[in-house]
């Protein structure tokens, strides 16, 4: 991995990036988001989590955060683990989850070729490229790039109008979560 993808300051603001597996597109259905903002949620009431931004992609998240216990990595991980298990049960058990097999395929199939995994199933790959934000410039490019990724992907025409993203609290809004502005 890149020295410029590392946790380097313990108390910075973070840009992250996490994707499942193979880019499935698991997150179609609410309430495997709604599960990601609950987990959101928790760490921060009960994590240390200040969240700045984030967004909830069909495949894919972004996050700028950081963490008041100045370990960035651990709190990001520890959100990784208890969401990929969660979400796995509940792919398991949805009567509605129309591609279940294809999805248990997949997560056995990245487990096994995982050296580091112990788990029997993979649901988020394994990098994160953490980029720190370290001024007003590289915050806004991040908080565009993530807004405006429901609109590059043809689903809204603005990023307010996207549930699952802090776009609405960066238009003056009330979104899902709370959020520190950070412009």
């Amino acid at each position: 991995m890149s020295r410029n993808y590392k946790f380097h300051n313990p108390d910075g603001w973070y840009f992250v990036s996490f994707a499942t597996i193979f880019w499935l597109s698991v997150f179609t259905r609410r309430v495997y988001k709604d599960c990601i903002v609950k987990h959101l949620k928790y760490c921060i009431a009960e994590k240390g989590m200040e969240l700045g931004a984030w967004i909830i992609m069909s495949n894919h998240v972004h996050l700028i955060y950081r963490a008041k216990e100045n370990n960035p990595q651990r709190l990001l991980q520890s959100f990784k683990s208890s969401t990929a298990n969660e979400l796995i049960e509940l792919i398991k058990t949805n009567p509605q989850e129309s591609k279940r097999e294809r999805y248990i395929w997949f997560m056995e199939l990245a487990a096994k070729r995982n050296a580091t995994t112990r788990n029997k199933m993979q649901f988020w790959q394994q990098h994160n490229k953490p980029v720190e934000l370290w001024s007003n410039e590289a915050i806004q490019k991040n908080l565009d790039y993530m807004h405006y990724n429901p609109v590059e992907s043809g689903e809204v025409e603005e990023p307010h109008y996207y549930l699952y993203n802090s776009a609405i609290d960066y238009a003056g809004g009330k979104g899902m979560l709370p959020i520190n502005l950070m412009i």
